[in-house]
C-alpha cells in the first residue's frame, strides 16, 4: 500500500513539473543572447555572401558570431611562450550592423587578459559551427564547407572615443555582462587586425588584406 502511495506521488510531481522542465529547454539562455537579446534570428539568416568575396564572406562571419577562441602567448610559469587558447564572447556590433573590429569584455583575473599584458599578440578564430549553418548543411565543423576565418593581430583597451559602441555591441549580445561583479574590473577591449585567412572552401587558405574587411559594406 505505501509503495502504492509513493508512486502516485511521483507520477503527480512529475506530471505538475513536466510543464516547466519543458519550457526551460525551451526558451533560449539569457546568458548567450537569444531572440531578443542581440541573436540572429535562425530564420532571418542571411545568405552566406559568394565565396569569391572573401573580404565579404570574412566579415559576415565576424558578424554573426559571437565567441571564438582567442589564442595568446601563456604567461604561466609551466607553459610560458607557449600557445594558449580561450574561449570568449565577442561581439563587432548589432546584428547587421556590425563594423568588423571585435570588441571583448576582459578582467585582470583571466588568464587571457594577465597574458596579453606581457605580449599584446592574439589570434582569433570564429567559424560558423556556432551557428545553424553547418548543421543544416552537414557539414562537419573543421571542413572548409563550414566557414572559418582566423583574424591575427594585437588586443588593446578599448580608449573614450568608442567606448559606447563597445558597450552597446557586447551587451547587446551579451546582456548578461552587464551583471558580472564589478570587483573584477572588467574592461572594453579589441582585436586591431593586421591579417585574416578565411577558411570557406577546398584548397587552402584565402588571405584578405585589412583594408579588403574594412571597406566591405553592407545594405
Amino acid at each position: 500500500m505505501a509503495g502504492r502511495a509513493r508512486g502516485s506521488v511521483r507520477a503527480l510531481l512529475a506530471a505538475l513539473l513536466a510543464p516547466a522542465l519543458l519550457s526551460l529547454l525551451a526558451s533560449p539562455a539569457r546568458g548567450r543572447g537569444g531572440r531578443g537579446h542581440g541573436d540572429w534570428d535562425p530564420v532571418k539568416l542571411p545568405p552566406l555572401p559568394p565565396r569569391e568575396d572573401a573580404a565579404r564572406v570574412a566579415r559576415f562571419v565576424t558578424n554573426l558570431c559571437d565567441w571564438g577562441a582567442l589564442a595568446t602567448a601563456s604567461s604561466l610559469a609551466e607553459v610560458r611562450g607557449r600557445p594558449f587558447a580561450d574561449v570568449l564572447s565577442l561581439s563587432d556590433g548589432p546584428p547587421g550592423a556590425g563594423r568588423g573590429q571585435p570588441y571583448l569584455y576582459l578582467s585582470p583575473l583571466q588568464l587571457t587578459a594577465h597574458n596579453l599584458q606581457g605580449n599584446p599578440h592574439a589570434t582569433l578564430t570564429m567559424s560558423l559551427a556556432q551557428t545553424d549553418f553547418c548543421r543544416k548543411h552537414g557539414f562537419d565543423p573543421q571542413s572548409p564547407l563550414c566557414v572559418h576565418i582566423i583574424l591575427s593581430g594585437t588586443v588593446t583597451k578599448v580608449n573614450e572615443t568608442e567606448m559606447d559602441f563597445a558597450k552597446h555591441s557586447l551587451f547587446t549580445r551579451h546582456p548578461d555582462m552587464e551583471t558580472w561583479p564589478a570587483s573584477h574590473n572588467w574592461f572594453f577591449a579589441k582585436l586591431n587586425i593586421t591579417n585574416i585567412w578565411v577558411l570557406d572552401y577546398f584548397g587552402g587558405p584565402k588571405i584578405v588584406t585589412p583594408e579588403e574587411y574594412y571597406n566591405v559594406t553592407f545594405q
